[in-house]
């Protein structure tokens, strides 16, 4: 069908009115005429289109919040990894088939439109999807929020691979238009760096060094219907000075312009590299930077509602993602004390019950400690404020409370090189402290702050992360979507409730057209693997998926380990019955993360081995995909068959990505950590493959003693493994590239018992194999875990931070 023939065909009234938008802002916005369009001038001008009725309800919804006088979350995070925005706004409007038709129209394809889109880089791993998924939820269940970051110009890195090694190079995402982004000119806020601190007439006086501006640029959050439609305000910063004329004029060209260059580098990257004292001083600038700016607006918001500062907690709920944002309370008592003449007393009285905290991690190199000498250079102020903030914690312990440590609680040490830990800083000042599963929240007052769980006994709670069902399920996987819709009553969505499928784990019919379902995915998902990679996999293999930021304690290593073990075993006997495999990696090793960078290597060294081997490639695929992102992962999901989740019991908080993949129906084979736990509990312990280390075992075999050296002797499977990495059968051109790898297992002590955990974790992969040779058995398995997976809703998570610490159903 042509062109002119698709214009002619009758479109319904609201998709004329679309396409009328579509057309002006392709002429007035973008300045192109129709004729001259290419595909990405349409997916901007329906951006526009799309945005502007997103705009209106928007405004709509800021006036009913303010009419209402609604208590407002401010919530701070260092990342908000979002999908494309363009599919997700449509489907939010209720314009699905509209859209469709529009883009049919002008004779173009809506996945065509989709692709183009360029994804926003303002985010790494699940810290990032997770707070993506709580603005998603906030939107949808009516809280009004706006979502706090930085706007990165490069985002954290665009993952390239050169023989093997990973390629960091710039993800440049804003080099065209960028059509979801309102700049606001207005307010814009200081921030300041360095300098002196003057005390005089009972006042603290701060000199800042340099300072910058911080330019907000706003993103919408719709909810669907006739829901709130939140913010996410993203902090951009622009040099108070950015060009030296008289350097210029005395030929000083690029000296001109250095101060501006140095100021952009704030919001350049995402987590700049801290291996060198710049790095971690840049690091610390831009977390003062993005937590300045974000509390200046909070409280400039307060201000014009012209309230009594101890109404503050009545307005807004200030919520810290991590303890990245950890300077945001300095900040405010910062700006309570020094620039409103407010009572240090009255100041943290109303600091404490704003603040709440919630902790990612029990691993103490991301809890964040920093020198105080670092702290000063940047933030003398700010120094200050926490030093006394700690001197009346030790007064205030100084033989009054019997089994506190204060050793253990303080937040600047009193050691030779004093330094700042940013976890009990925050764990300190907020009055709600919660961990994202069950067994994490136990570690975190059990373990991690045990001194303060006995100082403050009602501050530490708990909410199991959640994953939003709209991007997740709705948006990811539409084939599953439809047949939910088929199989339970109307008011699943609504609701969320996918208790209902679990009747019909016994309908053969269900279960094929399920199994159907995940077939297609899965073929969708090898076109995408063969665009990024080149390699051809087959879709009728069971696919094996670990899909995470690359990190020693989520242990990548192991399933390395397992595929090498299984690759020998194939060897050794290939006219077995074996389950053909793909096993499907992904994942960024931060820039300065060394021995993460070799890991990666190791698996394209492994995977060039097996996918050449004749005898072997037809049964075992192993494929690692370059630069994960949310698009990456929207293929992925659905077309998992097996979702890895097997961090050492303990170390990994709860996850969202064994959320993501259980509810798009993979089967989970992971240790008794996080969130596995709780979905075992809600699936049933049959309809998941547990295995390994439980924590308690983690601690004993540290008490007693552990020895990797017996361990591999014992198994005869493992030290062939590990002999073939030793040996160079995976690098024979350079037989000693992986020595590093096997001295952290064998001379470091193997910290995160990677060989422990190795015979377990091949008997639990040969009970995955025998499950799947009975098709029905599995898909009964699939069919039962998706549906136990309403609990894992972000939208149940956020009403529980909603109910019990953010308190927005009345005054703090």
């Amino acid at each position: 069908m042509s062109s002119t023939e698709l214009d002619n065909r009758p479109l319904s009234a609201e998709a004329q009115a679309l396409k009328a938008d579509l057309q002006r802002n392709l002429r007035q916005t973008l300045g192109v005429s129709e004729r001259e369009a290419e595909p990405r001038d349409w997916m901007h001008a329906a951006a526009f289109a799309v945005r502007e009725r997103l705009a209106d309800r928007r405004h709509a919804s800021a006036l009913a919040i303010e009419q209402a006088g609604a208590k407002q979350v401010a919530y701070l995070s260092m990342e908000f990894l979002l999908s494309r925005q363009l599919t997700n706004a449509v489907h939010a409007l209720g314009l699905t088939a509209e859209f469709k038709e529009v883009i049919e129209s002008i004779g173009l394809s809506v996945d065509q439109i989709a692709e183009l889109e360029t994804e926003p880089a303002l985010g790494n791993g699940g810290l990032g999807r997770l707070a993506a998924c709580y603005l998603d939820a906030m939107s949808n269940t009516g809280v009004p929020a706006v979502g706090y970051g930085i706007y990165y110009e490069y985002g954290m890195f665009r993952q390239e691979f050169a023989n093997g090694w990973q390629v960091e190079l710039p993800e440049e995402w804003l080099l065209g238009p960028n059509p979801w982004d309102f700049t606001r000119n207005h307010p814009l806020y200081e921030i300041g760096f360095g300098g002196s601190v003057e005390h005089r007439d009972e006042r603290a006086h701060w000199q800042p060094a340099e300072k910058v501006v911080a330019v907000a640029h706003d993103l919408l959050v719709p909810s669907e219907g006739d829901g709130i439609v939140n913010t996410l305000r993203l902090w951009a910063v622009r040099p108070v000075h950015g060009f030296d004329m008289e350097k210029f004029n005395r030929g000083q060209h690029v000296e001109a312009s250095a101060q501006r260059s140095r100021h952009k580098s704030l919001s350049r990257l995402l987590y700049p590299d801290d291996s060198t004292e710049e790095g971690r001083e840049l690091r610390l600038r831009q977390e003062l930077f993005f937590c300045s700016a974000s509390v200046q607006d909070v409280v400039r918001r307060f201000v014009k509602l012209k309230k009594e500062w101890e109404t503050f907690p009545a307005h807004f709920a200030i919520h810290l993602n991590d303890t990245h944002p950890a300077l945001a309370p300095v900040e405010f008592m910062r700006l309570l004390v020094d620039d409103h003449g407010v009572a240090w007393d009255r100041a943290w009285d109303i600091t404490q019950k704003v603040f709440s905290y919630t902790n990612h991690t029990l691993m103490p190199e991301a809890l964040e400690v920093w020198r105080a000498d670092l702290v000063r250079r940047v933030a003398p102020r700010h120094l200050e404020i926490i030093e006394e903030i700690n001197r009346r914690l030790m007064r205030a312990l100084d033989g009054n409370l019997t089994g506190v440590s204060p050793e253990r609680v303080a937040i600047v040490s009193s050691d030779q090189q004093p330094a700042v830990n940013m976890g009990r800083l925050c764990t300190h000042v907020s009055h709600a402290v919660n961990g994202v599963s069950k067994l994490h929240s136990d570690l975190v007052h059990e373990r991690l702050f045990p001194d303060y769980a006995l100082l403050k006994p009602g501050c530490f709670r708990n909410v199991t992360n959640g994953v939003s069902q709209r991007l997740w399920l709705y948006q990811a996987n539409p084939r599953l979507t439809a047949m939910l819709d088929r199989h339970l009553d109307n008011g699943w969505r609504r609701d969320f409730d996918l208790s209902g499928l679990a009747a019909h784990a016994g309908d053969q019919a269900v279960l094929d057209e399920l199994q159907r379902i995940k077939l297609a995915n899965k073929h969708d998902a090898v076109k995408a693997i063969a665009k990024r990679t080149g390699i051809a996999v087959d879709p009728a293999s069971l696919f094996d998926v670990q899909i995470k930021r690359i990190h020693e304690y989520k242990r990548q290593l192991l399933n390395i380990l397992g595929v090498i073990a299984r690759f020998n075993a194939i060897k050794a006997n290939p006219t077995a019955d074996w389950t053909p495999r793909t096993v499907l990696m992904a994942g960024k090793a931060a820039s300065g993360y060394w021995l993460a960078k070799l890991i990666v290597r190791l698996a394209h060294d492994v995977a060039t081995a097996l996918n050449e081997d004749p005898q072997t490639s037809d049964l075992l695929r192993f494929v690692f995909l370059p630069n994960y992102n949310v698009s990456l992962a929207e293929f992925l999901i659905p077309a998992a068959d097996l979702s890895q989740q097997i961090s050492l019991a303990g170390t990994e908080a709860s996850g969202t990505g064994n959320m993501k993949l259980a509810l798009n129906g993979a089967l989970t084979i992971g240790t008794a950590d996080g969130a596995n736990i709780e979905i075992a509990d809600a699936a049933g312990q049959d309809n998941i493959f547990i295995f390994g280390c439980r924590v308690e075992d983690v601690s004993r075999k540290r008490q007693e003693g552990y020895s990797p050296f017996e361990v591999r002797a014992r198994d005869e499977r493992l030290h062939e493994v590990l002999g073939m990495i030793e040996g160079g059968y995976f690098s024979p051109g350079d037989p000693l590239r992986y020595q590093p790898v096997i001295d952290t297992l064998m001379g470091h002590g193997d910290r995160y018992l990677v060989l422990a955990d190795f015979a377990d974790y091949l008997r639990a992969q040969a009970d995955v194999d025998a499950v799947w040779q009975d098709r029905t058995r599995w898909n009964g398995m699939t069919l039962t875990n998706i549906s136990a997976m309403s609990t894992f809703s972000a939208d149940r998570a956020v009403r529980e931070y909603a109910d019990s610490i953010w308190r927005l159903t009345g005054a703090a």
